[in-house]
């Protein structure tokens, strides 16, 4: 059984897509694994491949979440959201 190793040039390349780029390739990934025409190893270079592609839209996401926080300014260091301890506080006075 031969592995290959990481390739870096393609974790770049996975790096330098935006959001809607990343979204679309995982779309024809995952459209190429359903089909199932793939054989074992081009499935699981698909499924790297898509696994990347993921972590890059949850970047993505995840990125733009945190701007908008500091945006609100709802944003905590610990990653809690100040509503909820105002809801905790409001609750707690009853």
């Amino acid at each position: 059984m031969s592995t290959a190793a990481p390739r870096p040039s393609a974790d770049n390349a996975v790096a330098a897509l935006s959001y809607e780029e990343a979204r679309d390739q995982l779309v024809d990934v995952v459209s190429r694994l359903e089909a199932g025409a793939a054989t074992l190893e081009e499935s699981l270079a698909l499924w790297e491949r898509g696994e990347a592609l993921a972590d890059r839209c949850q970047q993505w996401l995840d990125g733009a979440r945190e701007r908008l926080e500091a945006a609100r300014g709802t944003g905590t260091a610990d990653g809690a959201d100040p509503a909820d301890e105002d809801t905790e506080d409001a609750e707690a006075s009853l």
